[in-house]
């Protein structure tokens, strides 16, 4: 079953439950699988890969908008921003640990006989497509600095 049908039928269940939180985030998400497949030069289906990158790209803002309102003391604008977050999560791969991230790292590292900071670009682009919708991109990136100074 499609991201889609599963954003669907969860948007049925938080309607019929008044979950204006969850209906919120799944309309959110819901509204950029639209705008996705009306984007000049994209395909009639979404394709699972970016599918995922949608949602992920609508959790990361909201962590962003969390973290910025946390920062402000205005945790009554968090709330809700974090419970959207947990909601949006249920559709994403259970996430790595760091330790797991950094195996992975190491393990592309070593395999792409990577030296220095020259091939960041390269190792970045390995670990970040074999770890897609498990690791964000911040994570990543710190990891591969870490072992290639």
């Amino acid at each position: 079953m499609s991201l889609q049908k599963q954003v669907m039928d969860k948007m049925k269940e938080a309607m019929k439950a008044k979950d204006t939180v969850a209906l919120q985030a799944l309309r959110a998400v819901k509204s950029a699988f639209l705008l996705a497949k009306t984007e000049s030069g994209a395909g009639a289906d979404l394709t699972t890969d970016q599918e995922l990158k949608i949602i992920q790209k609508q959790v990361k803002q909201r962590k962003d908008s969390a973290a910025v309102f946390l920062k402000q003391n205005r945790e009554d604008l968090a709330k809700p921003e974090l419970a959207e977050i947990a909601v949006l999560e249920q559709f994403l791969p259970a996430a790595l640990s760091e330790e797991e991230i950094e195996e992975s790292v190491k393990s592309v590292i070593h395999r792409v006989g990577a030296s220095g900071m020259k091939d960041m670009g390269k190792v970045m682009g390995i670990v970040s497509k074999e770890l897609a919708g498990q690791a964000d991109g911040k994570t990543i990136s710190t990891l591969v600095k870490k072992h290639l100074m």
